[in-house]
């Protein structure tokens, strides 16, 4: 399952994905990862909750980012959730690549039962059909 955060820049999106992962981790039955562009929330998510700095793998692409999901999904068998925050710049994701980068993730959640919660720095009309359906708050 894929959950969307959207909004404009500014708006909110960050705090109300941590206080989401925050309250996922409570009663999660697996484990849970937060992958955002610095360690800037580090305090503000449990300890429960693994943060990755994703800029530290050299990413450079959508392609290299989808390889890094299943690289984190291939390494913990008990995973429950990925949280994305910035989910845009870390996953090099823009209006051409958008839907084809929101179908890997879906095949990839239904494939081995990983949900996926992002941010995403776009009001919900700009989203592609596509994946408005996908969109669980718009601020």
């Amino acid at each position: 399952m894929i959950q969307i955060i959207s909004g404009e820049k500014g708006k909110g999106k960050t705090k109300i994905l941590i206080d989401k992962a925050n309250s996922e981790v409570r009663a999660a039955k697996g484990s849970i990862v937060y992958l955002d562009k610095s360690n800037k929330h580090m305090y503000e998510l449990s300890n429960k909750i693994r943060l990755e700095n994703v800029q530290d793998y050299f990413i450079e692409n959508q392609s290299e980012f989808i390889g890094f999901i299943c690289g984190i999904i291939s390494c913990n068998h008990d995973l429950q959730a990925i949280y994305l925050d910035s989910f845009l710049k870390i996953a090099y994701v823009n209006n051409d690549n958008i839907e084809f980068v929101f179908s890997k993730l879906e095949k990839i959640s239904a494939q081995f039962n990983v949900d996926f919660v992002i941010s995403v720095s776009m009001n919900q009309d700009q989203l592609p059909e596509s994946v408005k359906k996908n969109v669980i708050v718009s601020l």
